[in-house]
């Protein structure tokens, strides 16, 4: 039996495959959408992966430095470490800020720490050229997209600051890229004020007390020690507000996140809606090019189901095509954005069963043409 799909495609291949191309580009912006969202995900979970901590202990009442404002004091990691279920313990800042680049600045999160502390958020697998820092002043370790080298000068504040590493992949749950300083500096950088401040506030009394806060105490706990009653008693006992490394992984994700992600499921969804109407819109321009000829068909006798068979076929094809174009395109594209982009093959088959659900549904207005084409029209010309 001939293959009517087949043969009134091949009529108009050309026709055919250039639109099944445009509606794939649709559906790679639907897949790097999906990526997108997958790449916030993955980047919410650097941080927490590469300081691989037990608890994180922040300003009362906050969700920490991640979600909100939050200041403790620097001494409150002595205090932590001289509870018996405490391993290590160590205080940190994070600070948003700009990075003079040429005759830009680029947007990044800095990462202060004790460089002789007993807890580096600098993960060695990540670092591909140069070394951690070994002194607590004027160095700094930034990732490679920043576009910085080794030994490069870096005027953050009143200081330069020499490059003395470079990571890869490290970035915040932003997606800024992740530069790293010693706690001393990060702490001048983000509580010192300006000389003459400094001069206004003593001239009012106000002697500047910051520069010795933190964000963050982070800690790890002794083996044998549940981590949610240790973090319940420094919740009791030290008024803080207490995070185990799930916690902050939920106030990562969704708090921080999860409104973005919400906006991108939007678009994702308000995508598939507008390539299955284009695909609709498609066949059933198809469908009535070729009406006349359908109208012979059914004239010759050959049943609706046939004809219907063939819309749906087209459609299908139609479909399975722009999900193959589709693919191809989101990971021709997926390296040239900003932020990471994640795609996983499971996501392509979700989108791959949509789209042949979308494409059944989209055939319908097609096949309504068919059963109500009139035989006789093909006598009237």
């Amino acid at each position: 039996m001939i293959n009517l799909a087949k043969e009134d495609i091949k009529h108009t291949l050309g026709k055919f495959i250039v639109t099944a191309m445009g509606v794939g580009m649709l559906l790679g912006i639907v897949l790097i959408m999906v990526g997108v969202y997958r790449g916030m995900m993955a980047d919410a979970e650097v941080l927490l992966n590469d300081f691989n901590v037990d608890l994180w202990v922040v300003q009362e009442n906050t969700l920490g430095p991640f979600a909100e404002s939050s200041r403790v004091h620097e001494d409150l990691k002595y205090t932590l470490k001289s509870i018996q279920s405490i391993d290590k313990s160590e205080a940190v800042t994070f600070q948003n800020m700009q990075l003079p680049f040429e005759n830009k600045k680029i947007s990044v999160m800095a990462v202060g720490f004790d460089v002789y502390g007993d807890i580096n958020p600098i993960n060695p697998a990540r670092l591909i050229e140069g070394r951690v820092l070994e002194t607590d002043h004027y160095e700094i370790v930034v990732t490679d997209k920043t576009g910085f080298k080794l030994q490069d000068k870096i005027t953050l504040g009143r200081n330069i600051y020499t490059v003395v590493g470079l990571t890869h992949g490290t970035v915040s749950s932003g997606g800024d890229s992740l530069v790293y300083v010693s706690l001393k500096d990060a702490q001048e950088l983000q509580f010192s004020y300006s000389n003459k401040e400094i001069q206004n506030d003593r001239a009012r009394g106000i002697i500047n007390k910051d520069s010795h806060m933190v964000n963050a105490i982070i800690a790890t706990t002794k083996a044998g020690y549940s981590v949610d009653s240790v973090a319940e008693d420094i919740r009791k006992w030290q008024h803080k507000s207490v995070y185990t490394r799930e916690q902050q992984k939920i106030v990562l994700t969704k708090n921080v996140v999860e409104k973005a992600s919400k906006q991108i499921g939007m678009f994702t969804a308000i995508l598939i809606g507008v390539s299955t109407i284009i695909i609709a819109l498609i066949i059933y321009t198809m469908t009535l090019e070729k009406m006349k000829e359908i109208s012979i068909m059914k004239l010759m006798g050959l049943p609706n189901s046939m004809i219907i068979k063939m819309i749906v076929e087209e459609t299908l094809l139609l479909g399975v095509l722009a999900f193959i174009f589709g693919n191809i395109f989101s990971h021709l594209i997926d390296d040239k954005f900003p932020k990471r982009i994640v795609l996983e093959i499971p996501d392509a088959w979700m989108l791959f069963g949509v789209v042949i659900i979308a494409s059944i549904f989209a055939s319908f207005i097609g096949v309504k043409k068919v059963i109500n084409a009139d035989p006789t029209a093909a006598i009237g010309g």
